[in-house]
Order: C-alpha cells, then structure tokens, then sequence
C-alpha cells in the first residue's frame, strides 16, 4: 500500500496529497515525505531544506512567496498543528492556468499537504490559532532569488476564508501584478 494518495487540482502540476495514516490503538503513524513515492506528484529534486512555519493567530495570511530563477523550488507543505487555507498561484506564463489560484485546506486531522512546483507563489491564512507547517523545499533559500506578489492583490483575487487579520509588514508591501508583470 502507497503512503500517499495524490489528485490533480484545477492548475496545471499542482497537486495535492493525502497522507495515508495507519492507525491502532495507540494512535496513527503517517509519512510526510518520501521522494520515491512522491515521483509521480511532481517530486524530482533533492531536498535541501525542510522549514517550520508557526502562526499564533487565526486570520492570518503569510505570502505569496516564491523564488526566481535559477532558485525556483519545489515544495511540499503540510499542517502538522491546527488548520490552514494554504494558497498557490501559477505564474507560469506558458501555462494555461497562468496567474489562477487554488486553495485548499491543510490540517492535522485531514492528513493533506500541497506539492508546490516551480513557477508557483506559495501562501496562506491561518483557520485556527497556533497553526504549524512543515515545508519540504528542493531548494535553498536564496535571498537574492526572493520574490512574491501581494496576497490581496486584486488581479489575482483570492477568496481568503476569514476576514483579514495579521499581515507582515513585508507581505503587505509585496508588489501587485501590473501590465509590466512576466510571470516567473
């Protein structure tokens, strides 16, 4: 049996898995991540960092982040601790899904985790206080190679689940998509 089950989402190569969980009496054992079993969802690097993201408050959103080129990353995210609306938007412009977005919910009781390809800005809000998310990244952090567009921006539109809380100063400065925007 798979430790993952995966579905297509409505934009081109994103996907998102399920965790299959074995439970017995003493609770459940599930993997987050194995780069053989992950092949066919869009896994193909090596992993070079794997990050957690801790948010206290329900409400609020982090991103849209993303790395240019010859940075771009792969990632993998899932919630290990309480809810999130987790976000990503294609800025691929070869892609027929380019500057569209998809949200789904991540939490430690549904067992899900979004595969993030290259070319995507990755963000989300969180449902619940104390949310934490593991990021596996086929990638280093590359400050020079940091990007992102801004989470209200209004060309992209994203329906966030819950009225706006807490935004990072940084967030809220991100550029919006202007006529002068090439995708990544």
């Amino acid at each position: 049996m798979s430790n993952f089950t995966e579905s297509q989402t409505p934009l081109n190569d994103l996907r998102v898995i399920l965790r299959n969980q074995k439970k017995d009496d003493r609770g459940y054992f599930s993997r987050l991540f194995c780069p053989i079993e992950l092949k066919s969802s869009g896994w193909h690097d090596g992993v070079f960092q794997i990050n957690e993201s801790f948010t206290s408050s329900q409400g609020t959103i982090r991103g849209m982040h993303y790395q240019k080129e010859p940075c771009a990353e792969v990632k993998i995210v899932s919630c290990v601790m309480g809810r999130v609306f987790d976000v990503a938007i294609d800025l691929r412009p070869s892609s027929s899904t380019y500057l569209k977005w998809y949200g789904v919910e991540l939490s430690s009781s549904n067992s899900k985790a979004l595969v993030i390809p290259k070319g995507f800005a990755h963000g989300f809000q969180a449902l619940s206080n104390n949310a934490l998310l593991i990021y596996v990244q086929s990638e280093p952090y590359n400050i020079e190679a940091d990007a992102g567009i801004n989470p209200l921006d209004s060309t992209i539109s994203i329906q966030w689940p819950l009225p706006v809380g807490h935004i990072s100063d940084r967030d809220r400065n991100l550029p919006f998509i202007d006529k002068n925007f090439n995708g990544v």
